[in-house]
């Protein structure tokens, strides 16, 4: 039995997650803690993190148990090899923050980082929707959109970290923006992407003298008009499901994989999404790559990101042994 604690290290919140894994490679999460995120002081939150971690394992002080390893997942870009947070967009400030070092320092172990859409592709892996796959993809489809790589049976993370930025990749030359670029992938499918295609599918709609339930303009908010079938929210999903289809189909194409496993909006609004992203990997996607892969959700759900930096800790470790 190995134990492994996971670091999820984010904007608005930041999480410690205690889990045993037996030989097989099966984890059970046995605590996870979470405490809103100071990002303008990453020194404080690395102490608080390290502290709170240091209380978990006291707690459990009975147990026969060492701690063997932690993994930290961290919004992008970092760098790996040397362990360091290279000033994330939700984390201002931490510019060259080494995360690794910090952590050996205090408690002699390994520690491995990874960006959190590797470390959610791990996860979904090896104990969700992915498992058993050699050729996978996971999508985060969150607060933004990226992809973590699972090819011939390994994470692959490309030459600096920057495999599977696939939100930056442009859909269309006019749309709403994401990851900084108008008429991007995540400028279509992610949350603020939702929000803002919302705002300017509405303004044309109000000039059409139309009308709408919808209460707020975010995905959550369309999402439960289209729900009660509001004309303009079921609209705006199935553009979204259209451009989420159409992005897929470039990576189906690029990359061949087995599966492709969508996070966050799209285990919520499946029902919502799913005809309009097969119609259009249908149209846009060559059949023989479309034959052997299949588009689900998350099988984790919404428990991916306590698993993701505990699946960084094993990977680290080589229990999955690759």
């Amino acid at each position: 039995m190995k134990m492994i604690a996971g670091i999820d290290i984010g904007g608005t919140k930041c999480a410690v997650s205690l889990g045993c894994a037996d030989e097989t490679g099966t984890i059970t999460v046995l605590e996870r803690r979470a405490f809103p995120t100071m990002a303008e002081q990453p020194y404080m939150v690395l102490k608080d993190l390290a502290g709170m971690l240091k209380e978990m394992l006291l707690e459990k002080s009975d147990s026969a148990i060492s701690l063997d390893a932690i993994g930290i997942s961290c919004g992008g870009p970092l760098d790996t090899k040397k362990g360091l947070v290279l000033s994330p967009p939700n984390l201002p400030g931490w510019d060259e923050i080494p995360v690794v070092s910090y952590f050996e320092e205090v408690f002699g172990i390994p520690v491995k980082l990874q960006n959190d859409a590797n470390a959610c592709a791990l996860a979904e892996w090896r104990w969700g929707a992915g498992k058993g796959c050699e050729h996978m993809i996971f999508l985060t489809f969150g607060t933004g959109m990226g992809a973590g790589l699972i090819l011939n049976g390994r994470l692959y993370s490309g030459a600096n970290d920057m495999a599977g930025e696939v939100g930056h990749i442009r859909m269309e030359s006019k749309g709403p923006s994401g990851y900084g670029k108008e008429g991007s992938f995540e400028g279509f499918c992610s949350g603020g992407g939702i929000a803002r295609l919302g705002v300017r599918m509405h303004e044309m709609w109000i000039t059409q003298g139309k009308q709408t339930s919808i209460q707020t303009f975010d995905a959550k908010g369309i999402a439960e008009a289209a729900e009660n079938m509001d004309e303009l929210a079921l609209c705006i999903y199935s553009k979204v499901g259209t451009y989420l289809g159409r992005g897929i189909a470039v990576l189906i194409d690029i990359l061949n994989p087995e599966c492709v496993v969508i996070g966050s909006i799209y285990s919520r609004q499946e029902a919502l999404l799913r005809d309009y992203v097969l119609k259009e990997i249908k149209k846009e996607a060559l059949e023989l790559n479309q034959s052997v892969c299949r588009i689900v959700p998350a099988g984790l759900g919404e428990s991916v990101g306590d698993f993701a930096a505990l699946a960084v800790g094993m990977d680290g470790l080589n229990i999955f042994g690759y």
